[in-house]
């Protein structure tokens, strides 16, 4: 006879609005505002001067303290106005609504956009619920 696989108790889904702080512990950056999109799969950072240094992808987060991560990939992304550039993604928690999860981000500037970042359903999925009336 076949065991059957224990599965994994799953949280219940939280409600969360249109918008949330969010924190990024391992970056040391906390309440980030952010856009909860369900239009957009993955999740975005507002980071400057990204550059790859000594095969190490180093940034700014919110144009404070310099990280160096040597663990990051790159892939195209089409951005909110459908013009596809090459991002670079980094794996980090994210503290949304209490709960810390690992995730992957896209670093990119986002200096002229009202939210410095951007929270996707791949995040999202099987998590939370988006009530559009609600904020924060």
């Amino acid at each position: 006879m076949k065991k059957k696989k224990a599965h994994k108790k799953s949280k219940p889904k939280q409600v969360i609005g249109r918008n949330s702080f969010v924190d990024f512990p391992d970056l040391g950056v906390k309440a980030v505002k952010a856009k909860i999109d369900t239009g957009a799969y993955s999740n975005t950072l507002h980071c400057s001067e990204i550059r790859v240094r000594s095969h190490k992808l180093c940034f700014k987060v919110m144009n404070e303290k310099e990280h160096c991560i040597s663990a990051f990939s790159q892939k195209k992304i089409k951005n909110s106005f459908g013009k596809i550039e090459k991002r670079y993604l980094i794996r980090t928690k994210i503290k949304i609504a209490g709960r810390v999860i690992k995730s992957i981000i896209s670093l990119t500037d986002r200096r002229d956009m009202r939210y410095p970042a951007l929270i996707g359903r791949r995040l999202l999925k099987n998590k939370f619920i988006v009530d559009v009336s609600l904020k924060n």
